[in-house]
């Protein structure tokens, strides 16, 4: 089984590599959306602050455009930290997303429980990672997803399939990563983990509309 699943993998990065290598010289590059006026109000959710990175966080990102802002519940007090990296190309598998199940715990939090979770949103359900995470003194539940003009993708290797094929399909290769990060508040998971589906809600379509088609 595991000999079965390291050629499959292997296979999957092959083909990733052979699709955006061969539309590499006739890659249509899309527009970089201007996500500096996405909406402070978000549904139930006000922007409370932007986020500022340091430079070397910004480098190792290497998105083209991005949002790293918190935004805070007017029903319940929570506070939401929404990061939104678009990446318009991936050619050479330079400028590509870092899975939060890497970069997260490499900063200190501990994963606690992890699964997918269906969100229905217009213009239908999409399928998102949960994943709760812990220190000795926070918890948080996390939501996160990749989003192309064509689908909404929960996993890493979905995702890596999907870029071969709409690649040979469109001529393109952008890609965006939406993670949401929800503290914990005395309703504990349940509480955070509502807070984050109800914020992807009101998300999802301003994020349709931002993004390039």
């Amino acid at each position: 089984m595991r000999n079965r699943w390291t050629y499959l993998v292997a296979a999957v990065l092959a083909a990733q590599a052979l699709a955006v290598g061969f539309v590499s010289g006739v890659e249509r590059l899309p527009a970089v959306p201007d996500l500096g006026r996405f909406p402070t109000e978000i549904g139930d959710w006000s922007k409370v602050g932007d986020d500022v990175l340091a430079e070397g966080v910004i480098n190792n990102l290497g998105a083209d455009a991005r949002i790293t802002s918190t935004y805070q519940d007017r029903r319940t007090g929570l506070a939401a930290n929404l990061l939104v990296a678009y990446f318009r190309s991936q050619r050479g598998g330079a400028s590509q997303p870092h899975s939060p199940k890497v970069c997260l715990p490499a900063t200190g939090w501990e994963p606690q429980d992890s699964g997918e979770l269906a969100v229905d949103v217009p213009p239908g359900r999409i399928t998102v990672n949960r994943f709760v995470l812990a220190t000795p003194n926070q918890r948080a539940v996390v939501t996160y997803w990749y989003q192309t003009s064509r689908r909404v993708m929960a996993g890493e290797w979905e995702a890596k399939f999907w870029l071969a094929a709409d690649a040979l399909r469109d001529r393109r290769s952008d890609t965006t990563l939406v993670r949401i990060f929800v503290w914990d508040g005395k309703g504990g998971d349940a509480e955070a983990t509502d807070a984050a589906v109800r914020f992807t809600k009101s998300l999802y379509p301003l994020l349709r509309d931002h993004l390039p088609r």
